[in-house]
């Protein structure tokens, strides 16, 4: 089946979820300047009225601020609705909102469990539930997760980040498979360490993951996350790789699975010591 690209970002409508901050208030400000019209989302309201005024302000008209909780079907189901009222449509639609909660199994409750895979993994399907019947329909949409470097590795120090975030690169691959020849194009972003609030004294910060992170490799702003991640939409890439490195550690993992997880230990003890 042949179809026209779908997302051409100078007049694109996108949603970007977990927008206040971070990646996905560097993802909105980078569409943004390519010419999208936007709806940044989050649960905190003033972060994200304060990145849609200073879009707005460059370009009245085009920034939306839309206050949702993505860890409930309702609000998923909600977010797509009125981002729809707002832009006349959705192109792109950016499954960036992340949580980074729990230690190991013995310490770690259910509720930061069932958050986890809430916010991390099932607020992927509910939204792409919402948005496929439109895009099946008119034969075109894009959906971009932002899973991560974990999903596709692992991550020392948080039990429900990493399993969460292998079931987020596995939705976005059977998304990918399942709707691929009906034009519905997949991305999934797989950063390692960025210089954000997760990082940095918050959430995977406070259960050692984040000296792990740190320890991996280069930490990267979140600005040159979102232009990587801008070429790729752009090149329909479905693996988007701020860091390269992350690949060349698959490829290790995938070779001599025994040994990967040999030295994985290693660098635990050498980072957390004994858990």
């Amino acid at each position: 089946m042949a179809y026209d690209p779908v997302v051409d970002l100078s007049s694109s409508r996108v949603v970007v979820t977990g927008a206040a901050g971070g990646i996905g208030a560097a993802l909105a400000r980078r569409f943004h300047s390519d010419g999208a019209s936007v709806v940044v989302s989050d649960t905190n309201a003033d972060g994200i009225r304060t990145v849609a005024a200073a879009l707005e302000a460059d370009r009245p008209g085009s920034a939306f601020a839309v206050v949702a909780d993505v860890s409930t079907e309702n609000g998923n189901r909600s977010l797509v609705d009125e981002s729809r009222r707002l832009l006349s449509g959705i192109d792109l639609f950016v499954a960036n909102a992340g949580v980074g909660l729990g230690t190991v199994i013995e310490t770690t409750t259910e509720n930061d469990w069932m958050r986890s895979f809430d916010v991390n993994l099932h607020a992927h399907r509910w939204a792409a539930a919402a948005l496929l019947p439109e895009w099946l329909q008119r034969g075109s949409g894009y959906f971009c997760s932002t899973a991560s470097a974990a999903g596709l590795l692992a991550q020392i120090g948080s039990a429900p980040y990493s399993v969460s975030k292998h079931a987020a690169v596995a939705f976005a691959e059977w998304l990918s498979i399942t709707y691929g020849d009906r034009g519905i194009r997949v991305s999934c972003l797989c950063p390692q360490g960025v210089n954000t609030a997760m990082l940095n004294g918050g959430e995977i910060g406070d259960n050692g993951a984040g000296d792990v992170v740190r320890a991996a490799g280069d930490v990267l702003e979140p600005e040159q996350v979102a232009d990587v991640v801008a070429a790729a939409i752009a090149d329909e890439r479905f693996l988007i790789l701020p860091h390269p490195q992350v690949a060349e550690f698959e490829a290790k993992k995938v070779a001599d699975r025994d040994r990967w997880l040999s030295g994985m230990r290693r660098l635990q003890r050498r980072v957390l010591g004994d858990l």
